[in-house]
């Protein structure tokens, strides 16, 4: 008998987490983005198997959705430094 699990986690960049997600994902993992939620089917065919994986899944979904927010505040931080550089006055006098 297989053992199944569906883990749903909603994100604001879901698109963004799925992607860093998905290259550690088995064959018997299928993850799809669903408006901002990342859903992830995993299949197993012991309890103890689909345990492990389930774990390994919840570390690596909390990886990535801290390296998606970290990413985040520092696109924000730049685009406020760009926009202050844009906005500099030439204060020299002749």
């Amino acid at each position: 008998m297989t053992r199944r699990a569906t883990i749903r986690t909603t994100h604001d960049d879901p698109e963004l987490v799925a992607a860093a997600i998905a290259p550690d994902n088995t064959a018997e993992m299928e993850t799809t983005v669903d408006g901002n939620a990342v859903r992830t089917r995993i299949e197993r065919e012991t309890t103890g198997g689909l345990h492990a994986t389930v774990d390994d899944y919840v570390v690596n979904v909390d990886v990535a959705t801290t390296v998606v927010q970290h990413a985040d505040e520092h696109r924000h931080r730049h685009r406020h430094a760009d926009a202050d550089a844009d906005t500099d006055i030439d204060s020299t006098h002749e």
